[in-house]
């Protein structure tokens, strides 16, 4: 069993960068993909980005392709995204997702074995 514990997030004005984090409680040795995805109220939960653990190979939402960074501390078993430019349209609950095995369309939520309990981010205009 692995579990994801996520810090980081809270309020920001737009423009401004906020950086989460992910802590995996098991070797990540048994995690292929990990990911980022958030749901804004009365929305679906979308990707935002991901990573496959081994290769380091990296994706994003157009959305928040150039602002948004995805990354990993394999020592520290954590993953990262570090947000900048942020527009208030970023608003929403972000959560981290880990899988067993690599995933082939990494925004499809149900592929993923296990989720963070999930931070608020808020950017205020």
């Amino acid at each position: 069993q692995v579990h994801l514990v996520q810090s980081g997030g809270g309020s920001v004005q737009a423009g401004g960068s906020l950086k989460l984090s992910c802590d995996a409680s098991a070797s990540r040795f048994s995690i292929s993909s990990m990911a980022w995805f958030r749901q804004a109220p009365g929305r679906v939960r979308e990707g935002v980005a991901h990573i496959y653990t081994r290769s380091g190979d990296e994706y994003y939402a157009d959305s928040v392709k150039g602002r948004f960074t995805i990354s990993q501390d394999k020592a520290k078993n954590t993953l990262y995204l570090e947000m900048h430019s942020l527009k208030p349209e970023d608003t929403a609950m972000y959560y981290c997702a880990a899988a067993w095995q690599p995933v082939i369309n990494w925004m499809w939520e149900y592929d993923y074995n296990a989720w963070g309990q999930g931070t608020q981010v808020t950017v205020s205009s």
